[in-house]
C-alpha cells in the first residue's frame, strides 16, 4: 500500500510530524516560535490511513477552520505573513495555516449539545459521561437541554485518547487551566450552535485543543476548529423529521459515509480495502455541503 503520510519538501521548511492527516513543519532556520500546519487530503477510519485521499478535503477544513476563527472573539493560533517567516509554498497554500507554536495542553475539550456515538454507549452503560449524570429515557441523538463539557486526555502517539471526569481534568492542568477550558469550550459550542442553526444545520457535538502562549501566558484556541473531521453536524430538516429512518436523520457531514462502507466490506483484518470512486464522491461532497452551507448559507 502507498505511504500516504510522506511529507511533502516544502522549501524554506522543514517537516517534523505527521498525524493521520496533518503534517508540521518549522522553518529551516531554526525558528521555533512558528509552525506551518498542513491539513492532508489523507481520510482515516478504524485506525487505518485509507486510500485513495479525498480530493480536495485538506483545502475544505483549512478554509472552514478559518471562517470560524474569524467569527470567534477569541485569541487563536493563527499568525500573519511576516518578514523573517519563510513564506508558505503555493502548493500547499490553500490547506495551510501559518501559526504560533504553544505549549498545548494534553486536554480534549469535547462539547457535547446531543447524546450520541461513544457519549451515547456510556451514558447507556451507566447513565452519566464523563462523571455527569444525566436523567432517565434520553435516546440516541437526543438534544441535551444544556451542552455538556466531557473532557479526554489527549494519550501518547500511538495510544487510544481516554475519556476522563472533570476532577481528573483538575489534577493534570491544575484547577484554573482546567476550569478556563471547560469555560471556553462551552461558550464557543453555544455561539457555534446557534450560527449554525441559521444555516440550518444541528451542531450535535464537536471537539476544541488549546494551547498557552509561552510569551504572554494567554490561553489560545489551536489546531482545527468546528471542521467535519471535529465535529458532528446534522442537517435540521432531516433531524425534525421524526419520519424518516434514524440513520438518515442523523447522518452526519463528515465521513460516515467511509466508515458505513468500510464496516460493511471490511472485518478489520490486514490491510483496509481501497475505498471505490462513489464513496470518495460521496464523502467529498458532504465536506463541501458542509462548507457552503455554514459559510454562504447555500
Amino acid at each position: 500500500m502507498t505511504d500516504l503520510t510522506s511529507p511533502l519538501h516544502l522549501p524554506g521548511w522543514t517537516h517534523t510530524y505527521s498525524g493521520k492527516v496533518r503534517d508540521l513543519y518549522v522553518p529551516e532556520d531554526g525558528n521555533d516560535s512558528v509552525l506551518l500546519v498542513v491539513a492532508s487530503n489523507r481520510v482515516s477510519a478504524f485506525d487505518h490511513v485509507l486510500e485513495p485521499p479525498i480530493p480536495g478535503k485538506g483545502a475544505l477544513l483549512t478554509s472552514l477552520s478559518n471562517w470560524w476563527f474569524a467569527q470567534l472573539d477569541r485569541p487563536n493560533h493563527l499568525i500573519a505573513p511576516a518578514a523573517g517567516i519563510p513564506e508558505v509554498p503555493a502548493e500547499v497554500a490553500d490547506r495551510a495555516m501559518l501559526s504560533r507554536r504553544l505549549e498545548m495542553y494534553p486536554i480534549e475539550c469535547v462539547v457535547r449539545g446531543a447524546l450520541t456515538g461513544s457519549g451515547y454507549a456510556e451514558y447507556a452503560r451507566t447513565g452519566a459521561v464523563c462523571g455527569i449524570e444525566l436523567p432517565e429515557g434520553i435516546v440516541d441523538g437526543d438534544l441535551l437541554d444544556t451542552p455538556i463539557y466531557t473532557p479526554a486526555y489527549k494519550a501518547p502517539l500511538g495510544e487510544h485518547d481516554e475519556n476522563i471526569t472533570f476532577e481528573r481534568s483538575v489534577e493534570l492542568v491544575g484547577e484554573d487551566v482546567a476550569t478556563a477550558l471547560r469555560d471556553a469550550a462551552l461558550e464557543i459550542f453555544t455561539f457555534a450552535r446557534a450560527r449554525a442553526a441559521e444555516r440550518g444545520v444541528v451542531l450535535a457535538d464537536t471537539k476544541f485543543e488549546f494551547g498557552r502562549d509561552p510569551q504572554t501566558g494567554e490561553l489560545v484556541l489551536a489546531d482545527e476548529v468546528l471542521t467535519s473531521d471535529s465535529s458532528r453536524y446534522w442537517d435540521a430538516a432531516a433531524y425534525e423529521n421524526e419520519a424518516l429512518p434514524r440513520a438518515e436523520r442523523l447522518a452526519s457531514f463528515d465521513k460516515q459515509i467511509v466508515r458505513n462502507w468500510l464496516a460493511a466490506n471490511w472485518d478489520r483484518t490486514g490491510e483496509p480495502p481501497v475505498l471505490p470512486e462513489n464513496i470518495v464522491a460521496q464523502t467529498r461532497a458532504r465536506y463541501q455541503e458542509l462548507s457552503d452551507r455554514l459559510t454562504t448559507g447555500a
